[in-house]
């Protein structure tokens, strides 16, 4: 028996997007498809009233995620990415504008909860304020942390290093000790190789020596009758057994003397009665009364 479901099986784009742009009008920035998914990119202060239709008269009805993305190339160098999903229509679409690190962006904690999560990673990992987010604190980096790790020009290897210490029996931070030299990264592919000699490649194309040595005849190795007539000869000459003559040496003497034990009286076998538990004797069994004579 089919069981019948009001959502599509597979999702249906056609028309989505003149929908849409005619439905959120000057608040629309750009419409393209990708993926099989539309991408709306709206105003930046239009987007808590962009996302309201969404959800009320379009049937997007959940916020599955916010990412962010850094362009440190641009005027504005973030794109803060919103991943809607409707499930009436098994749809899903992406609305995404455009912030710097001082334009704060609304917040959408009014139109969902679960944003305040989101923006809170957000900021933590680019920096994007939001306005409007009452607990716009870290979440995921430690108390105390410095910069944003998903910006581009955030360094790899970071500036400070944080470990417990035994010593004061907590987390303290410390400089990274690392040259200033290993924080510049080379972007080539290494799959197309680099145009420059790296540190000790140099070494792989030239000989370890000047003249490489050969072994084209037996003397050159170190072999002959005189090597063989040293292999021969014993490694213990004039060790101590030998001198001994291979002999195992005497038991050595004691070194003073023990008065002999006595003898011991009687038999080794008269210790097993000794040692052996005592017998217990089986009660006697009684024997049964003589009955009595009957005097009549």
């Amino acid at each position: 028996m089919a069981t019948l479901h009001s959502a599509p099986r597979f999702t249906i784009i056609d028309g989505l997007k003149s929908a849409l742009s005619e439905a959120l009008g000057d608040h629309l920035l750009g419409a393209y498809e990708e993926h099989g998914e539309l991408l709306l990119t709206v105003k930046r202060d239009s987007v808590e009233d962009v996302l309201r239709m969404l959800r009320d008269e379009h049937k997007y009805q959940q916020l599955m995620e916010i990412a962010g993305v850094d362009y440190p190339s641009r005027a504005e160098r973030f794109e803060v990415v919103y991943m809607l999903l409707s499930l009436t229509t098994n749809s899903r679409i992406m609305v995404k504008c455009a912030a710097s690190e001082d334009t704060p962006v609304p917040t959408v904690t009014t139109l969902w909860p679960n944003a305040g999560w989101l923006e809170r990673e957000v900021f933590d990992m680019y920096g994007v304020l939001f306005a409007g987010n009452s607990d716009l604190r870290r979440i995921l980096t430690d108390y105390g942390f410095e910069g944003h790790p998903f910006r581009k020009d955030f360094p790899l290897t970071g500036y400070h290093e944080l470990r417990y210490s035994e010593d004061e029996k907590r987390v303290v931070y410390e400089p990274v000790e690392l040259a200033q030299d290993l924080r510049q990264f080379d972007f080539m592919s290494p799959w197309e190789g680099a145009d420059y000699v790296l540190p000790g490649d140099e070494k792989a194309d030239t000989s370890p020596v000047d003249e490489p040595k050969t072994t084209e005849k037996p003397s050159d190795t170190g072999a002959g009758a005189k090597t063989d007539k040293q292999a021969s000869e014993k490694v213990t000459a004039g060790a101590p057994a030998e001198k001994d003559g291979g002999e195992e040496a005497p038991a050595p003497e004691p070194t003073e003397d023990q008065p002999a034990r006595p003898k011991r009286k009687g038999k080794t076998s008269d210790t097993a009665k000794a040692t052996e538990p005592k017998k217990k004797r089986a009660p006697a069994k009684r024997k049964p009364a003589a009955a009595k004579k009957d005097p009549k």
